[in-house]
């Protein structure tokens, strides 16, 4: 990949970013905390996703600018922290460090597991490890949409060598369903579509995009006529 320029492109945001934050500044962009911030993030990851499902190649150019950038702000808000300040450079740091101790694979001559599943089970197992976490459940975020947390814990507990149930009735076509027998029926396509190595959250997104090209091309079929 080639540029136009030899510039250092991350250095010159992480000073724009301090212009902005700094006294003569943009005043938004001066009054934002973390927590203020926190729904950006979010917004920013799932139009990042819509790139990708669109094959969207300017678009994920774009997406991933504007999730470099929630990083790099809140690297600069934290910068302020009286008491326990960092900034990106240190993010950067401990993101390295991380990542090369979790790949001892590749950086500490350790046997590399044989497949994906293997690699995913001594990632679980290290992180574990170091976050001192008493289930392999930990740490899975209650912000995730519910479907989304489900293939998570679903994968870690399968990982992890546990059993998981899978209590769903049969419910005929046409009969009634309770709010139990819903919530058994969604899990248990969790565990189904893990099972095939699908990703039940994508899934459902391009099924429901496809349901929704149809609905709004009827609308425009309706309006012609």
């Amino acid at each position: 990949m080639t540029r136009d320029d030899d510039r250092d492109h991350l250095a010159e945001l992480v000073v724009v970013m301090d212009r902005l934050r700094s006294p003569g500044g943009c005043p938004w962009d001066a009054e934002q905390t973390h927590a203020s911030l926190a729904p950006y993030a979010l917004e920013e990851a799932y139009e990042l996703v819509e790139a990708i499902e669109h094959d969207d190649r300017a678009g994920l150019r774009e997406e991933l600018g504007d999730l470099l950038l929630q990083v790099v702000f809140h690297a600069r808000v934290a910068a302020e922290h009286a008491d326990s300040p960092f900034d990106v450079q240190d993010v950067a740091a401990d993101l390295v460090a991380k990542l090369v101790r979790r790949h001892p694979h590749v950086f500490a001559d350790e046997q590399a597991a044989p497949d994906d599943e293997g690699r995913h089970i001594a990632w679980d197992r290290i992180k574990r490890e170091e976050k001192a976490r008493a289930s392999v459940l930990d740490g899975v975020p209650l912000a995730l949409g519910a479907l989304a947390r489900a293939q998570k814990l679903v994968a870690r507990a399968q990982r992890a060598g546990l059993t998981v149930p899978t209590p769903a009735p049969a419910i005929s076509a046409g009969s009634s369903i309770d709010a139990d027998e819903l919530g058994a029926q969604l899990f248990a396509l969790v565990v189904r579509a893990r099972a095939a190595g699908l990703d039940a959250e994508g899934e459902l997104r391009r099924t429901t995009a496809a349901w929704e090209a149809h609905v709004r091309a009827a609308e425009a079929d309706a309006a012609d006529h």
